[in-house]
């Protein structure tokens, strides 16, 4: 028995579905048959095999529709499954049928009191508190009546409702009650409390070993190391074979830096069922992976229809970068089962990152064939089509993936990623809108709702976000964040504070120093900027990230030699991590050192063929030093293979215009590079100079206004100048002369200033 404190258990409550199941039989019969059915459900359910045991209860209400137990059972079933909703159809459909039905009347109670929403609450106060009327020293009701109470606000009542039910529990009843005790005693800040209450669970409970485990799990909640040690070897006195005390003793002596007595710990755990794993695991996190390996390929051996002993090893190869073994694995299970799912699904993955992209595809289109509502294969559709650049149909398959099962956090919090580096931070919050009640008040959801926020401009709603979630966990975002938040509200000391105490939590997040660093430059301080990101990369000398942002600091403050240094710093901390190589790229172009620059990006895609960033700073370097041809194959190269990259498509088109005199095919990539992104005023006049040359002016205008708008910038006059033309040979003689004046103002000595000269003045 697993407890958390801190760590309330919510279930998400939804509208009724209407079940309608067919009457088939003679009463006496059918009633002999669901009974049966109900029994044999009754029998999976012990033996945690929640699924089957639904088809059973589902085959007794089918019996008997009038037989209110098997809908309750059902209920239960579909609970055990965490598919709520048809739980609370199961369990509404038992009190329809049977209003005297007190187990689901409790159960549906439960549920409704386990949300947030207000009205939610005061009816499951309501159908609690009438269920006690006829049963005044129910334990259950008591509890879910002081839960309910809780969220409403009534901290007296539910203590009180508690105390009660502790007093009324059986020996079955007491421990859940008295955890809900402690933790209320927690809330209120009475450690003390809690304490007793778990110590006097411990001497009073059914399952003495759960409770011990429970109070050293509290200890642990209060930074008691030692006391939790003491608790969870009493467990184990107790009960030999309690998987959870042993885990969390191995847990602790590993963190305690106990690793023989860990080892062992954990060695004994894999012996128990449902632990198999974790002594491999124990062998990867130790960095004995020779060894873990040998584990993992025991267990595979041991039982080779066990297809999670499969995935686990494969994915031990995997991260020992042993591509070749892990897909001679998978192959072998094809070749046995050319629909083995959990193989097709693993196959596609490797293949994906290995860059094989078709086989990729066959594999998951495949297992989307045999199963098309298996969320697994749309999430991984869904990393095959960023690795392709298309982000719409990524952020589909990631929504389709949550149609199906939305319960999928980390899905959800991927595609709302995916939405506010789109920027489109409204949509974002829409998909946080639709999380399980269950999980939307956890840490991760409130982060990103506030990053929505952010990016919207609501600061109001942003600061409510950060305070809800900084009550109850300090955590390195929601610091971050809060941090920003202060530097934008014109607090730079405060940011400080907050960014300090984020980067204690992990020293190698780069966003804690580049937040730091803003609370300087905010002051107006930038030699202590400086300076700081130096005592800041100083003490990690192996973060690669914080070693190039180091460079690139430097590289701003005009000490390229510096920069050098820790950009190369950055590459020796780790050799794989290519911004290193691209930064030194970047620099070496500063510095004119070209065919560096060249044969560094050679050097990355003769590691990583496919880098999309290399070749298309390969294919500027080629334009830049005059091999037009080259640049163009090298754009086109990056824009079939990634479909996303607006820059190649925006320099393929100007290319393709100026150089090939391929208009036709260049207005084709200019129209996707703007609509990719069309705030960019560089794209926009790319396309707006190509419908002028195609002598589509009235249609060019809009692109070119929108590159031109609010620009002073005296190197991008040019887009002044083509806009000024366009005008002319629209026939909107005073906008292109004001606008001609303007640009000449900016850079009279371009080319482009003579041929719009001559432009607008043969309109006149």
């Amino acid at each position: 028995m697993e407890f958390s404190f801190f760590a309330n258990r919510k279930w998400e409550f939804v509208s009724l579905v209407v079940m309608s199941l067919a009457f088939t039989g003679c009463v006496t019969s059918a009633e002999t048959r669901s009974a049966r059915y109900i029994d044999a459900g009754k029998a999976l359910m012990q033996k945690h095999d929640p699924i089957r045991a639904a088809l059973q209860f589902r085959n007794a209400a089918q019996a008997a529709p009038k037989n209110a137990e098997a809908y309750y059972q059902l209920g239960l079933a579909y609970l055990a499954q965490r598919d709520y909703r048809d739980a609370v159809a199961g369990l509404r459909k038992a009190i329809a049928l049977d209003p005297k039905h007190k187990a689901a009347k409790l159960r549906l109670a439960e549920l409704m009191a386990s949300v947030t929403d207000p009205g939610v609450l005061k009816d499951a106060q309501q159908r609690l508190e009438d269920l006690l009327e006829g049963d005044a020293g129910n334990p259950d009701a008591l509890h879910a009546l002081a839960l309910t109470e809780f969220k409403l606000g009534d901290a007296p009542d539910a203590m009180q409702h508690l105390e009660l039910a502790l007093a009324d529990s059986n020996k079955a009843q007491e421990l859940t009650i008295a955890i809900t005790l402690a933790q209320a005693k927690l809330q209120q800040k009475d450690a003390k409390g809690a304490e007793d209450i778990l110590k006097k669970a411990c001497e009073e409970s059914s399952t003495p070993a759960d409770a011990v485990v429970i109070l050293g799990q509290f200890y642990l909640s209060q930074h008691r190391a030692a006391e939790a040690e003491q608790q969870f070897e009493r467990a184990l006195t107790a009960d030999p074979r309690s998987g959870v005390a042993l885990f969390n003793l191995a847990k602790l002596q590993y963190l305690g830096g106990k690793i023989p007595e860990a080892e062992q710990s954990f060695k004994r755990l894999s012996g128990l069922p449902g632990f198999k794993p974790v002594y491999g695991t124990f062998l990867v996190q130790a960095g004995r992976k020779d060894e873990a390996v040998r584990e993992f390929e025991r267990l595979a051996k041991a039982d080779p229809e066990d297809r999670s002993a499969r995935t686990r090893l494969v994915a031990v190869y995997r991260s020992l970068n042993w591509e070749a073994e892990a897909e001679k694995i998978l192959n072998q299970a094809l070749k046995k089962n050319p629909n083995d799912l959990d193989a097709l699904l693993q196959r596609g993955e490797l293949y994906l990152s290995a860059g094989n992209f078709k086989q990729a595809e066959i594999d998951l289109n495949q297992v989307l064939h045999l199963q098309p509502s298996a969320p697994e294969v749309h999430y991984v559709l869904a990393k095959l089509h960023r690795a392709r650049g298309a982000e719409l149909s990524y952020r589909q398959d990631l929504a389709k993936a949550l149609e199906l099962n939305s319960y999928l956090l980390p899905v959800r919090l991927e595609l709302v990623q995916g939405l506010l580096a789109a920027k489109n931070a409204q949509a974002a919050l829409d998909v946080l809108n639709q999380t399980p009640q269950s999980q939307r008040q956890s840490t991760p959801v409130l982060v990103q709702r506030n990053w929505a926020f952010w990016i919207l401009g609501d600061l109001a709603k942003m600061r409510q976000g950060i305070d809800q979630g900084l009550t109850g966990e300090r955590s390195e975002d929601l610091l971050i964040q809060d941090g920003l938040w202060k530097l934008r509200s014109g607090d730079p000391v405060g940011a400080r504070r907050s960014v300090e105490e984020a980067s204690k939590i992990d020293p190698s997040d780069l966003r804690a120093l580049q937040a730091l660093r803003s609370t300087y430059i905010a002051q107006k301080n930038a030699p202590m900027a400086l300076q700081k990101v130096k005592e800041y990369a100083a003490g990690q000398p192996k973060s690669a990230p914080i070693q190039d942002f180091l460079g690139l600091t430097l590289l701003g403050q005009g000490d390229a030699n510096g920069a050098r240094t820790a950009f190369a710093a950055s590459r020796a901390a780790d050799p794989k991590y290519v911004q290193a190589d691209l930064s030194l790229t970047q620099l070496d172009v500063a510095q004119g050192n070209v065919s560096d620059a060249k044969k560094r990006l050679d050097g990355i895609l003769a590691a990583d063929a496919g880098n999309s960033t290399a070749e298309l700073w390969l294919g500027i370097l080629q334009e830049k030093t005059g091999d037009r041809n080259s640049a163009i194959e090298m754009y086109r190269k990056v824009a079939q293979a990634n479909p996303g990259s607006a820059q190649a498509m925006n320099n393929l088109a100007y290319l393709l215009s100026e150089v090939a005199n391929k208009p036709d095919e260049a207005l084709k990539y200019a129209q996707q590079a703007v609509q990719l992104v069309p705030e960019r005023p560089a794209y926009c006049d790319t396309l707006g100079w190509i419908l002028y040359k195609k002598g589509v002016y009235n249609a060019a205008l809009p692109y070119l206004e929108r590159a031109s708008a609010n620009n002073t910038d005296r190197d991008n006059v040019v887009w002044k100048y083509h806009l000024a033309m366009a005008y002319s040979k629209a026939g909107d003689t005073a906008r292109s002369q004001s606008t001609l004046a303007a640009a000449l103002k900016l850079n009279p000595n371009l080319p482009e200033a003579k041929i719009a000269q001559q432009t607008v003045g043969a309109s006149r």
